[in-house]
């Protein structure tokens, strides 16, 4: 028994780890190489079911549709490694995405439209419009100049008594439009002062905490 493959999957499905049962769709597989990718990094087991009983792959068959979901059907292409594991004369292809600095990656849909991805807890989905302005801030080279007028004073106001808010209660407080919202929230992102709490049904903003690093 490999009690290191052991104990990684024992983890089970999490914001850096995804099981597969097997491979049969690159394009499938793009979208989970995509989204750790485009968020913190991560690994794929292939061969181990959702219930983390181990199945074996093919291994040589498996690497290939990785590949083909890496360079083909993720735009730009997705850099990865990988690991084989022998456990009970089953095999387990490991394989091991960086966060990457080239983000955003795009992948097909279902319906084969090119989406970015990220990845949230153990699902992979849809990167919001406010979180694709994010990147495109961080990647220029002037800093962002952040004026604190009434509406982000009571937005700040209401982080005293409140943990998170949404674009819309946000736009609802301030008594100011969506686009003058947006602009406010990702300014304060670009700067940390908000992070973002992304999933398929909403997004909020919560004021960031502070890591020992930062204090």
């Amino acid at each position: 028994m490999n009690k290191q493959l052991r104990d990684i999957i024992a983890e089970g499905e999490h914001q850096t780890q995804d099981f597969k049962y097997a491979i049969t769709d690159s394009k499938k597989i793009a979208r989970s190489l995509a989204a750790f990718a485009n968020t913190d990094g991560g690994r794929l087991l292939v061969g181990v079911k959702d219930n983390g009983r181990i199945a074996g792959v093919a291994s040589d068959e498996e690497y290939y549709m990785v590949e083909a979901a890496a360079n083909m059907y993720c735009k730009p292409p997705v850099s990865f490694e990988t690991k084989i594991w022998e456990e009970d004369t089953k095999t387990v292809l490991e394989v091991i995405v960086p966060k990457s600095i080239k983000k955003p990656h795009k992948a097909p849909t279902k319906d084969g439209d090119y989406k970015v991805y990220v990845r949230v807890n153990d699902q992979n989905i849809l990167a919001n419009g406010v979180l694709l302005k994010v990147w495109a801030r961080q990647k220029r080279k002037t800093g962002t100049f952040l004026k604190l007028t009434q509406a982000e004073n009571t937005l700040l106001k209401y982080f005293e008594t409140n943990e998170s808010i949404s674009l819309p209660g946000f736009q609802k407080i301030a008594g100011i439009n969506r686009w003058s919202a947006e602009k406010i929230i990702i300014n304060l992102l670009v700067m940390n002062i908000l992070e973002m709490d992304i999933s398929e049904k909403q997004c909020l903003y919560r004021l960031k905490k502070k890591s020992n690093h930062d204090q």
